[in-house]
C-alpha cells in the first residue's frame, strides 16, 4: 500500500507540476486520437446516414460487414495496418510506419466502423416516423432525409464520442504500428505498459490518473448528450 501511496502523490506532482515528459505524451495522445475521429466522422457520419436513410433489407450485407468491424480486435487491425504499410505491402513506398500518420490510419480504422454503425441505427430508430411526418407536411426527398439526419444529431454526437473513446484509450493496434518510440509515437496507453514494466510507477500512475479523467469527460459529455436526445 505504500508503494501505491507514494505513486499516486509522485503521480499528482507529475501532473500538477507539468511534467515535460507527461506532457508530451498527453499532447501527442490527444492530437492522434482526435485528429482520427475527425478522419472518420468526415465520411462515416454521411456514409452512417445513407445506410440508416435505406431500409434494412436493402443494407443487411453492409450492416453485418459493419457490426463485424465494429467488434474487430485492436492487435487484429494493428496486424491489417501493419502489413499494409510495411515495406512489402501495397504503401510500403510511404514509409508511414512507425510514425504517427501510421497510428492515425489504425485509430481510423477502428474508430469508422463505430461511427458508421451507431449513425446508421440511431438514423434508423428514429427515421421512419420522422421522414413520415416530413413527407406529410410536403418535404420532398431530400428535404426529409436531412430532417431525418437533423432529428437524430444526439445520436450522431454518441457515435462520435464513441469512437474517440474507443481508440484514445487504445494500446494494441497503435504499438503494433506505431512502435512505441519515446517522443515520437509513444502514446498514453502505450506509456503506461513501458513504466509499468519498467518499474517507473509514478509516471504510470501519472498517464493513468490523466486518461481515466479524459474517459471521465467524454462519458459525461455523452451522458449529457444522451439526455437531451432523450427528452426531444
Amino acid at each position: 500500500m505504500s508503494r501505491l501511496y507514494e505513486g499516486l502523490m509522485e503521480a499528482f506532482r507529475l501532473i500538477l507540476s507539468f511534467d515535460p515528459d507527461l506532457l508530451t505524451i498527453v499532447l501527442l495522445s490527444l492530437r492522434i486520437s482526435i485528429t482520427a475521429i475527425i478522419i472518420s466522422t468526415i465520411f462515416g457520419v454521411p456514409l452512417g446516414a445513407l445506410l440508416g436513410l435505406k431500409e434494412e433489407k436493402k443494407t443487411r450485407l453492409f450492416n453485418k460487414i459493419i457490426f463485424t468491424f465494429m467488434g474487430m480486435p485492436p492487435v487484429v487491425a494493428g496486424l491489417i495496418i501493419f502489413l499494409i504499410l510495411s515495406r512489402q505491402g501495397p504503401f510500403g513506398a510511404l514509409s508511414l510506419l512507425y510514425t504517427p500518420s501510421a497510428m492515425v490510419i489504425a485509430q481510423v480504422f477502428l474508430s469508422s466502423p463505430i461511427v458508421i454503425g451507431l449513425t446508421m441505427v440511431g438514423i434508423r430508430a428514429k427515421g421512419g416516423e420522422i421522414e413520415e411526418t416530413a413527407r406529410s407536411l410536403g418535404a420532398g426527398s431530400a428535404l426529409a432525409a436531412w430532417t431525418v439526419v437533423k432529428e437524430s444529431r444526439f445520436a450522431i454526437l454518441g457515435a462520435i464520442i464513441t469512437g474517440f473513446s474507443r481508440v484514445v484509450a487504445e494500446v494494441g493496434a497503435v504499438m503494433i504500428v506505431g512502435g512505441n518510440i519515446e517522443g515520437h509515437t509513444r502514446v498514453m496507453t502505450t506509456a503506461i505498459v513501458l513504466e509499468t514494466r519498467k518499474g517507473n510507477f509514478e509516471l504510470a500512475i501519472g498517464l493513468g490518473l490523466i486518461l481515466l479523467m479524459i474517459s471521465f469527460l467524454v462519458n459525461s459529455i455523452l451522458y449529457t448528450i444522451q439526455r437531451g436526445g432523450n427528452k426531444d
